[in-house]
């Protein structure tokens, strides 16, 4: 994740986008460089991420992935930096959207029993336009021509995996992880995502998975939902293949997206500015999008809606933890609130604090899950992500939690694999019932980009317009104590 200790938040707390330029104007576009990579990776915010590829995106994320899976299982402290290895897919044709062969990366190793296959996240594209765009100014999310052969993660790693292999898909097909249409002489791209995991995953079928007794499937920001729309294809298509002994779950890290109305409509042009409902709707038609089977049947003629976590969730045999930020930027910006770091209207901070109580709503039935009340996106990929707590327990000792439960169901043989009972000293519903963003003390350190001060709750909540006396008395209690509980971090 790169540097030291805890990461921050930098305002303006919206990404730096590359938007869509005409033709002509190519090289005015490579003049608008996104922030240097360091600032980039060591700055908490990984939003940014996924909107503009850089080399060394997957660096960091190859880092985090070994952070994750360390935090998953016991520790033996041991130094993992042998490179991982791009292996393009044998079969050649399941591709990236250009037609160029897609692969993962991998180290391999013998033994292991517990396995985590990571899908990368980076946003979508819906038509030709936003597809060319894309192509344009994001071409690793759609090409694997300039994929290094090899990736380093670096760093004291401590896993119990029995050197545990690491696995990591980069995203190439732009389509959420749901499409299974090859290019052709009439369509410029392919959109295989959902393929490409079915393929990986035969493939590790020959490196030792066969063996395993735990495949995880985590994913973060499109990923996420990759993961809710894909992690039954991939019980199923294990089980079908007579690999009964590999239970398969999901991790499903800032996808759990809102078919929500938008602050203000906008049409749709771009990625960024279309609702969600709009932009899935166009991209499913356009990848030939598919959905978990028994979803479909719920939704038939509407598959759309399988996109969205809690539309989904509940038709999915698997077990899924889902781990999702209350006040998430990419919700935000598709919603068409954009937080430039001038202070808001009072319409827009009553719509950022409407979002957190939807949210909310959404996952009172989800049996394993951490959601803070924080403003950021991705939790697994950033450098601070187990400094995070919810009910004074980080996402590790969360994630530990559900491991033992999941562990304990098959021992009792539950008949759902979602009904987790409880572990003692277990909590497994972790979400924050504060009810504005960043009202967690442990949410990322937010600075002013200014000055690159750290700001205080109450100066950030200041600095967005937050008006003490309205809130206090919108709580029913004394503007000193709510100052007090802010100032506390309670």
């Amino acid at each position: 994740g790169g540097g030291e200790g805890r990461t921050s938040n930098k305002f303006p707390l919206h990404p730096q986008l590359i938007r869509p330029e005409p033709k002509g104007n190519r090289v005015q576009q490579q003049q608008q460089t996104p922030p240097p990579y360091r600032e980039r990776v060591e700055g908490a915010e990984s939003f940014p991420l996924d909107f503009t590829a850089v080399e060394g995106n997957m660096d960091n994320f190859v880092v985090q992935i070994k952070n994750l899976a360390q935090s998953l299982y016991p520790c033996s402290a041991q130094k993992l930096d042998q490179d991982m290895k791009l292996h393009f897919l044998k079969n050649v044709s399941v591709t990236c959207n250009d037609g160029s062969p897609a692969g993962y990366y991998i180290k391999e190793s013998k033994g292991s029993k517990r396995w985590l296959l990571f899908l990368e996240g980076g946003w979508y594209c819906f038509d030709s336009q936003t597809c060319e765009s894309r192509y344009e100014t994001m071409r690793r999310l759609m090409s694997s021509t300039k994929w290094p052969l090899t990736r380093t993660g670096t760093g004291p790693t401590c896993l119990s995996l029995s050197r545990a292999p690491h696995r990591f898909i980069p995203y190439c097909s732009s389509d959420v992880w749901s499409g299974a249409t090859p290019k052709t002489d009439q369509s410029d791209y392919a959109f295989m995502g959902s393929l490409i995991i079915k393929e990986v995953v035969n493939e590790l079928l020959t490196k030792g998975l066969e063996n395993a007794k735990v495949l995880l499937l985590a994913g973060s920001s499109a990923g996420g939902t990759g993961v809710l729309l894909n992690v039954d294809q991939v019980a199923e298509q294990l089980e079908t293949q007579g690999y009964t002994g590999v239970q398969v779950r999901g991790l499903a890290d800032s996808g759990w997206f809102l078919d929500n109305k938008q602050y203000k409509f906008t049409d749709c042009l771009d990625t960024i500015s279309c609702a969600p409902t709009e932009a899935i709707k166009r991209g499913i038609r356009y990848w030939g999008g598919l959905v978990p089977e028994s979803c479909r049947q719920a939704h038939v003629g509407e598959e759309w809606n399988c996109f969205f976590g809690y539309k989904v969730y509940p038709t999915l045999k698997s077990p899924v933890f889902v781990a999702q930020w209350l006040f998430d930027e990419a919700q935000l910006t598709v919603d068409n609130i954009h937080l430039t770091g001038q202070p808001i209207h009072e319409g827009q901070w009553r719509y950022i604090q409407k979002l957190g109580q939807e949210l909310r709503l959404t996952l009172r039935d989800v049996t394993a899950m951490f959601a803070p009340a924080c403003l950021s996106h991705e939790l697994i990929t950033r450098a601070d992500w187990t400094d995070i707590r919810v009910k004074g327990i980080s996402l590790p000792r969360a994630l530990h939690c559900w491991d033992r439960s999941l562990h304990h169901n098959l021992h009792i043989n539950s008949s759902h694999s979602h009904v987790t009972p409880p572990v003692r000293g277990c909590l497994l519903q972790l979400i924050d019932s504060c009810p504005w963003p960043h009202c967690n003390p442990s949410c990322p350190t937010i600075r002013d980009q200014l000055t690159g001060q750290e700001m205080s709750v109450i100066q950030f909540l200041k600095h967005m317009g937050f008006d003490v006396q309205k809130m206090a008395q919108q709580q029913g209690m004394e503007p000193k104590k709510l100052l007090g509980m802010l100032n506390n971090g309670n």
